[in-house]
């Protein structure tokens, strides 16, 4: 179950990411919000585990990555901060939950919405590594575009979470 789960939550990134608005050298897509679903509804290690698996699917040659893209170069490319930085968006976000519990909306998308932020700091550090930008320059391009796309996937993030949980709950009655 737990290699299914993990391989689930993968191909849900993956999915996420072949709906994108191409920007450079950022493109704006869903993965965030499948990260964030995924990890607020698996435990850490197995939301580590999914985007682990996430990574290696596109390192093999899957058409995972954004825009359809895959590849060990994407893993060391200017946006491999953002993948890299996913493993530990999905960790910190479900050690969150089972922290702070699955009651309130408002700490699920803190739960939620605080790692999605700290995904920026390697995302952006990264970014200025592999480009000719300063890091005000990434900061303006790999960060400041994409807050107020946080807040909406965070939102619906903690709203599918608690909708799976809830059909969950209706099926065991």
């Amino acid at each position: 179950m737990t290699l299914g789960a993990a391989l689930a939550g993968a191909l849900l990134v993956g999915l996420g990411a072949q709906i994108d608005v191409p920007m450079y050298p950022v493109p704006m897509s869903l993965q965030t919000l499948a990260v964030s679903i995924v990890g607020l509804l698996c435990a850490p290690r197995l939301a580590a585990l999914a985007l682990l698996a996430y990574l290696a699917l596109g390192a093999v040659g899957l058409p995972v990555f954004a825009g359809g893209g895959s590849g060990m170069a994407a893993l060391y490319g200017p946006t491999a901060g953002y993948l890299w930085g996913f493993v530990g968006m999905a960790w910190l976000t479900a050690w969150l939950v089972r922290r702070w519990g699955r009651g309130s909306f408002g700490l699920l998308f803190l739960a939620a919405f605080l790692p999605s932020l700290a995904l920026l700091v390697p995302g952006v550090s990264w970014l200025a590594i592999t480009t000719p930008v300063t890091i005000g320059e990434a900061v303006m391009t790999g960060a400041v575009p994409f807050l107020v796309g946080k807040i909406v996937k965070t939102t619906l993030a903690v709203l599918s979470a608690r909708a799976v949980w809830s059909s969950l709950q209706q099926r065991r009655r």
